[in-house]
């Protein structure tokens, strides 16, 4: 089977800045992960993605498009430096998968919508462009989210299974790969959103660096017995949340310290719950994302989940460049037609592809597909 070389691109919902992965792939088992690097957002980029959080392009439609022209300028930044540090030449990338930046999810309501001007990014790089991945999978009944599961399986196909990989972005979210290989997957909770959102209103700083306040503080048990008794936990999947499905008002009057141990223990305590969700336990948990740097987080589902517990590069992989390579091998899927979401990922009714592809020349990647 052919392979592709993609970049993938991730703007997350913790918004920190674009993440730039090379792969290359067969869209299906083949995975071969290359160099990745971040573009941090600065923090006036970050205030005006912030700001339109929860909003609709009828709602805020001029000020989303002069936030897609900006954060898409970022991302063709980050695409031309990985081609520059890794030696690669624009014409030796087949696609680029892009998935823009989130700023509202509300799949019950046939909504889900990613920021970046897919074109521009085409014009900006001289690579075919794949984007738009989630709206076909909930304009046929999926929750739109999470969409990185099949790449997790691929990932893991020499891997002990059953196993659990969790991202923790924004928003957590679980794949559980069977011994078959097959993955299902769901939305756990809040991952580094709140406390993200607790440090800048509570000591002007962005996040929690490693942990060390939340580690500093000591767990309000009523606040936290109030938050995990959100309807959302007990919840059979296919499931998925916004970046605003959860909020911090609970934790008002709290010392910074205690504030910040509350919600690390929070987002460990609603992955525990998950774990009632699998249809098996795993033989271990492998953990992903910028969460996994927050020691007080990994202290608290090391003590309460009934398995192991790691950073994915343990097993070797890039705990902070998995997404954008999941939306790589993504594109080249979408290049081939091939599902990027099942009903035991997403709730979709049967297995859909998707995405839409911005040429930059003729002769693109999908005329070899």
């Amino acid at each position: 089977m052919a392979k592709f070389t993609a970049i993938g691109l991730m703007s997350g919902t913790s918004q920190d800045g674009v993440d730039a992965a090379l792969v290359v792939t067969d869209g299906t088992q083949f995975v071969s992960c290359g160099p990745g690097l971040t573009i941090p957002y600065s923090n006036p980029v970050r205030a005006r993605l912030r700001a339109l959080l929860g909003r609709s392009p009828a709602e805020a439609g001029a000020e989303i498009a002069e936030a897609a022209a900006l954060i898409t300028q970022i991302h063709a930044k980050a695409v031309n430096r990985l081609l520059e540090e890794s030696g690669k030449s624009a014409k030796s990338v087949d696609v680029i998968g892009f998935h823009g930046h989130t700023i509202l999810h509300r799949p019950r309501a046939g909504l889900t919508v990613q920021i970046g001007d897919a074109a521009l990014l085409a014009a900006l790089t001289g690579i075919d462009v794949i984007n738009d991945f989630r709206s076909r999978d909930v304009e046929e009944g999926g929750e739109g989210a999470p969409f990185v599961p099949l790449f997790h399986a691929a990932l893991a196909a020499g891997l002990e299974r059953p196993l659990a990989v969790l991202n923790l972005g924004g928003v957590a979210n679980i794949t559980w790969i069977g011994r078959d290989g097959t993955p299902m997957a769901f939305d756990t909770g809040p991952g580094n959103a709140l406390l993200d959102d607790w440090m800048r209103r509570l000591t002007g700083r962005d996040y929690d660096s490693e942990g060390s306040l939340a580690a500093s503080g000591t767990v309000d048990a009523g606040v936290l017995e109030r938050l995990l008794s959100d309807p959302y936990f007990g919840r059979a999947p296919p499931k998925s949340l916004d970046r605003g499905g959860f909020g911090i008002e609970a934790l008002e009057g709290l010392a910074a310290a205690d504030g910040a141990a509350t919600l690390a223990a929070f987002t460990a305590q609603s992955v525990s719950r998950a774990f009632a969700h699998l249809p098996e336990p795993p033989r271990r948990l492998l953990v992903a994302g910028g969460g996994r740097h927050n020691r007080a987080v990994m202290a608290e589902l090391a003590r309460t989940l009934p398995c192991p517990v790691a950073a994915v590069e343990e097993v070797g992989w890039n705990g902070d460049a998995l997404e954008a390579q999941a939306f790589g091998y993504l594109a080249v899927r979408s290049l081939l037609g091939l599902p990027l979401s099942l009903p035991s990922t997403t709730g979709v009714k049967r297995p859909v592809t998707g995405g839409r592809l911005h040429r930059a020349r003729a002769g693109s990647a999908r005329d070899r597909s």
